[in-house]
C-alpha cells in the first residue's frame, strides 16, 4: 500500500510542479527555439517505430530518440555504450556487443543468450527471428544514423514485443556527400577500423559502410573479431514514390568465457570457467540479408500511402559448447502496410492496416565435441521450421485538434514450430501459438511542448525455439523435440506519463529542460523463466508476476554550453504466485514456493548522470567533454533469491574535438570508462544449478577514436 501511495504522489506532484512552473509569453506558452540537436525538440522529431510517422510529442507512448550526433565522440563497441542513458532500458553485456541482454521494464531479463521480449529492427526490417529471438551482430554504430526506442507494450503492432521496439536506422539523408575513414583503439587489444560512404542527390541516396572489429577481451577466452558490411540505396522516381534496396553481411567468431561461482568470481573474476576453456566454447557466425521496400503516395496531400517490403536471410551458425552444433537457416519475410489520413470536418483521423510474414527453416546438426574439435559422428539431425503470420490495425483519432488524440490498435499473431528428427521420426514435434492483443492509448497536449499520455493493453510473447527444448522433467519425460508444457507469457499492461519541456526563463540554472516521466504496471501470467538440469538450460512458466516501476529521463541546460543528462529507473518486480519443481545443486528434486520473491537479474535502482560541455570554439572547431556516473543496485541471481550481486558505481570521462579544414574533417576523441576499475558482476546467469551466476563487467577501459572525413 505504501509503495502504491508513493508511486501516485510522485506522479501528481511532478505534474503539478511542471504545469504551474510553465511561463507564458504574450498569452502563449514559451517554446524553446529550434536547436542544432534535433533530439531536444520533441515537437519536431518524427519516429517510425510506431508503424506510422508521428512526432514524438504526439505519440501516446514513452519514446526515446538518438541521432548519431548524440554518440559521435563515444566508444561504440557495444550497444550498452550507446543506449545507456535511455530510462527503462537496462543492458548486461556478456561478451562485448554480441550477447547483450537488453531489458525494457523487465521484458528481456529472462534471456541468458540473445535478446527476448524486445523487437529489434534494422532499417524498419526485423532483425528478430519469427520466434522473437534476436542477435545484433549486424548493428554497426558507424552506419546507424538514428535510433528510435519505443518503450512498453508494443504487442499490438509487432510480434513478441511486450517490452518495446528498438529501430536502428542507417540514414541515407545527408546534407552533404562525404567519405569517412574511422578508427578506434582501446584497452585489451580493441581495434576497430572501417569506412563510410554517404552520397545524396535529389533523386537517389546511398550509404555504404564496412567495419573490421578485433578485440582480445578482458577475460580469459573472450576474444572476438568481425567483418560487417551495411548498405542502403534509395531511389525516388517521383515526389510520390520511393524505392529502397537494403542489405548487410556479417561474419565473425566469438570465444565464450562462461559464468563463475561466487568463490571463483571473488578470487579472479577475469578467469574463464573450466568447461568453457577446455571444450573451447565459441560461436562462429555468418549471416546476410537483402531487402527491398517500395512506398507509394496518392490523394490530396498524399493522404494515402502503401508500403510493400520483402526480404531474404541466410544464416550459418556454429555453437560450440559440450556439443558441437551447426545451424544452417534461410528465411523469407515481408510486410504490406496501408495508411489512410483523412479529415472529418476539423477532426483528423489516421488509419493503418498491415500484415507481416516471416518463414525460417533449416537443419541443425549435432556432433560430439572433443577438446573443441568436431568429431565425424553425427549424433543428431533436426529440421527446424518457424513461421509467423501477423495482422495488425491501428486507428489514431484526433478528437480535439492539436490537443487530444486517441489510439486504438490490435494484432493477431500465429507462430508455428515444426521440428523433424531426421534420425528418429517418432520424435517429430509441432506446436502452434496464437493470440489477439488489443491496446488503447491517449495523448493530451496541454500546450505544444507538454503532453500527458497513457495506455492500457495486452501483450503476448511466445517461447523462442531454443526455449522449447524439452527437459527430462516435462510431462512426456523429454521424449519429444518440443516441450509440450511451456506456454507463452501473457501480460496486462498499464502506463501513464508526462513528457515535454519545462522552461524557466528567469532561472540561472536549469532554464531549459526536456523530460519524460512514466509510471507503469504489468501483471504477467506464465512468465517464461530459465532453469538448469544437469548443466543444460531449459525454460518453465511461473504462475504470476507483478511489475511496477518509474522511468525518468531529462536533459537540462545548466548554463551556456553545459548540459546535465539524467536517467533513472525504479523497478519493483515480484513473483506473486510461483510454485515449481526445483532441481537442487545435488540434483535432487523437490517442490519449492517462490511466491513473494523478487525477479532476478533486474536492479531495483538504475541511475545515470552525465555532465556535458559542448561548444563551438571557432567557426571550424567544436569541443566536447563529458563526465558520467552510473549506479546500479544489487540484483538477485535466481528465483529462490539465494544470492545477490553487489551494487556498483561507475565513473567515466571522455573528451573530443571536431575540426573542419576546408573539405576535410578530423574527429579525435579519447576517454576512460570505469575510472576507478570497479570489479562488479556485469551479467547474471539466471538460475544456474551449479551456482555459476557471475560474469565480470567491463573493467577500466581506455579508448581513442580518430576519424578522417572528406566532403565530395
Amino acid at each position: 500500500m505504501k509503495s502504491k501511495l508513493t508511486f501516485t504522489l510522485t506522479f501528481l506532484i511532478f505534474i503539478s510542479f511542471t504545469l504551474l512552473s510553465q511561463e507564458k509569453f504574450d498569452g502563449k506558452y514559451y517554446v524553446i527555439p529550434k536547436s542544432d540537436t534535433l533530439s531536444h525538440e520533441l515537437e519536431e522529431i518524427v519516429v517510425t517505430g510506431t508503424r506510422t510517422s508521428q512526432r514524438v510529442i504526439d505519440v501516446p507512448y514513452s519514446v526515446s530518440f538518438l541521432s548519431s550526433v548524440n554518440y559521435k565522440y563515444d566508444k561504440k563497441t557495444s550497444i550498452s555504450d550507446v543506449l545507456g542513458f535511455v530510462p527503462g532500458v537496462f543492458m548486461q553485456s556478456r561478451y562485448g556487443n554480441h550477447d547483450v541482454r537488453i531489458s525494457i521494464r523487465g521484458f528481456g531479463s529472462r534471456s541468458n543468450t540473445g535478446i527476448r521480449g524486445v523487437r529489434i529492427l534494422l532499417d524498419g526490417i526485423p532483425e528478430s527471428e519469427p520466434d522473437g529471438q534476436t542477435r545484433i551482430e549486424a548493428i554497426d554504430f558507424n552506419a546507424v544514423g538514428r535510433i528510435e526506442i519505443v518503450k512498453g507494450n508494443s504487442s499490438s503492432l509487432y510480434t513478441n514485443a511486450p517490452g518495446g521496439v528498438v529501430n536502428f536506422i542507417n540514414n541515407v539523408y545527408s546534407p552533404v556527400n562525404y567519405v569517412t575513414q574511422f578508427n578506434e583503439i582501446g584497452s585489451y587489444g580493441l581495434r576497430r577500423n572501417g569506412m563510410k560512404l554517404n552520397f545524396r542527390t535529389k533523386d537517389y541516396g546511398l550509404i555504404l559502410t564496412y567495419t573490421y572489429h578485433n578485440y582480445k577481451g578482458y577475460r580469459e577466452h573472450s576474444s572476438d573479431y568481425w567483418n560487417i558490411v551495411n548498405s542502403v540505396f534509395e531511389v525516388t522516381p517521383s515526389d510520390k514514390s520511393k524505392l529502397e534496396l537494403l542489405g548487410y553481411f556479417v561474419s565473425g567468431v566469438i570465444k565464450l568465457p562462461g559464468s563463475l561461482n561466487k568463490t571463483e568470481f571473488s578470487q579472479n573474476p577475469f578467469q574463464s570457467a573450466p568447461d568453457e576453456k577446455n571444450f573451447d566454447y565459441r560461436r562462429i557466425s555468418k549471416k546476410g540479408r537483402v531487402g527491398i521496400r517500395y512506398n507509394q503516395f496518392w490523394g490530396e496531400n498524399n493522404s494515402n500511402e502503401i508500403e510493400i517490403s520483402g526480404y531474404g536471410t541466410i544464416k550459418y551458425f556454429e555453437r560450440v559448447d559440450k556439443r558441437y552444433r551447426i545451424f544452417n537457416r534461410w528465411g523469407l519475410g515481408g510486410t504490406t502496410k496501408y495508411i489512410n489520413r483523412i479529415k472529418l470536418g476539423e477532426i483528423k483521423n489516421e488509419f493503418t492496416a498491415g500484415i507481416d510474414l516471416f518463414y525460417q527453416t533449416g537443419p541443425i546438426e549435432v556432433y560430439q565435441n572433443v577438446n573443441g574439435l568436431k568429431t565425424d559422428n553425427l549424433r543428431g539431425l533436426t529440421d527446424e521450421t518457424i513461421s509467423n503470420v501477423g495482422f495488425f490495425i491501428q486507428d489514431i483519432f484526433y478528437l480535439i485538434p492539436d490537443k487530444l488524440n486517441v489510439l486504438l490498435s490490435s494484432r493477431y499473431d500465429n507462430v508455428s514450430f515444426y521440428d523433424i528428427d531426421r534420425l528418429l521420426e517418432a520424435r517429430n514435434s509441432k506446436r502452434k501459438f496464437e493470440a489477439f492483443t488489443p491496446k488503447l492509448a491517449f495523448n493530451y497536449k496541454f500546450n505544444p511542448a507538454l503532453a500527458l499520455y497513457g495506455s492500457i493493453g495486452y501483450s503476448f510473447d511466445v517461447p523462442a525455439g531454443n526455449e522449447l527444448n524439452n527437459p527430462p522433467t516435462s510431462s512426456d519425460n523429454g521424449s519429444g523435440l518440443i516441450n509440450p508444457d511451456l506456454q507463452p507469457q501473457k501480460s496486462f499492461n498499464l502506463e501513464i506519463g508526462l513528457k515535454g519541456k519545462a522552461i524557466f526563463k528567469d532561472w540561472l540554472l536549469f532554464s531549459e529542460n526536456n523530460f519524460d516521466l512514466t509510471l507503469f504496471s504489468s501483471v504477467i501470467r506464465d512468465e517464461i523463466i530459465p532453469f538448469e538440469v544437469f548443466g543444460a538450460v531449459y525454460f518453465r512458466n511461473s504462475a504470476k508476476t507483478w511489475r511496477r516501476g518509474i522511468e525518468f529521463g531529462s536533459e537540462s541546460k545548466l548554463i551556456d554550453h553545459f548540459k546535465l543528462k539524467t536517467s533513472y529507473t525504479f523497478s519493483y518486480f515480484r513473483y506473486t504466485e510461483y510454485k515449481t519443481l526445483s532441481i537442487n545443486y545435488d540434483l535432487t528434486l523437490n517442490e519449492k514456493n517462490f511466491s513473494g520473491n523478487f525477479v532476478p537479474s533486474v536492479p531495483e535502482h538504475n541511475l545515470n548522470l552525465a555532465l556535458i560541455y559542448d561548444r563551438s570554439i571557432s567557426s571550424t572547431t567544436d569541443l566536447f567533454i563529458k563526465m558520467s556516473y552510473q549506479f546500479v543496485s544489487g540484483m538477485f541471481v535466481n528465483d529462490e533469491n539465494l544470492e545477490k550481486t553487489d551494487s556498483y558505481n561507475l565513473f567515466n570521462i571522455m573528451s573530443g574535438i571536431d575540426q573542419r579544414l576546408g573539405k576535410f574533417n578530423i574527429l579525435l576523441s579519447a576517454g576512460v570508462n570505469n575510472i576507478f576499475n570497479k570489479k562488479y558482476a556485469g551479467f547474471v546467469n539466471i538460475n544456474s544449478t551449479n551456482l555459476r551466476f557471475y560474469e565480470l563487467g567491463e573493467p577500466r577501459i581506455f579508448f581513442l577514436n580518430f576519424n578522417l572525413g572528406y566532403v565530395l
